[in-house]
């Protein structure tokens, strides 16, 4: 499905993809993913959407996309907006479906193959248009998940549709080994 000298943009919808490997019970290794697309054609970009909670302190996410900014990705956050619903519910607010739309629009003359990492219906134009421009697209998510996600009208659309369990052995990260001063602990003093 990937060509030696095709020319490869990865664009990662950091929350749906959060979502998925999280129903497959795994994680990803990011530096192995962008070298299991390096390997697959000329990977000219791989940007990564999220968006951040910009009044605390500590972000959990904040790691990860320190990391992936100082390791070859192309980060496209915005501030998450909180507010609270009618049941009094607080709810965080971060959509990034259009600035990953615009992008893969304006890298879709310079691409040959673009990888969607999501399952987000939304997207179904989005290829639809990449398409036209005579860019073909790959679709990474999960069918085997309950519920499934990925939209199905998204995964008929796309000219490949890459389960994300069957990348879990090449781009997964090992599970963490118990740290030997905690073996002992009770669960309460952890």
């Amino acid at each position: 499905m990937f060509y030696r000298d095709e020319r490869l943009a990865l664009f990662i919808d950091g929350s749906n993809l959060y979502a998925a490997v999280k129903a497959l019970n795994f994680d990803i290794d990011y530096k192995l993913l962008r070298q299991e697309f390096m390997q697959r054609g000329k990977l000219l970009r791989a940007f990564y959407y999220t968006a951040l909670l910009e009044n605390d302190d500590y972000s959990p996410i904040r790691p990860l996309v320190d990391w992936l900014h100082y390791n070859g990705f192309t980060m496209v956050t915005k501030p998450a907006k909180e507010f609270t619903d009618s049941t009094g519910r607080r709810k965080v607010k971060g959509n990034m479906d259009i600035e990953l739309a615009v992008d893969a629009m304006e890298m879709a003359e310079h691409v040959d193959h673009i990888v969607l990492f999501s399952g987000d219906g939304d997207f179904r134009p989005l290829v639809e248009a990449v398409q036209r421009k005579g860019v073909r697209v790959s679709v990474v998510s999960t069918i085997r998940s309950q519920p499934p996600m990925i939209a199905d009208d998204l995964r008929r659309q796309a000219d490949n549709f890459i389960e994300l369990d069957e990348l879990k052995e090449v781009i997964g990260r090992p599970p963490r080994e118990p740290r030997p001063e905690l073996e002992n602990c009770s669960p309460d003093r952890i």
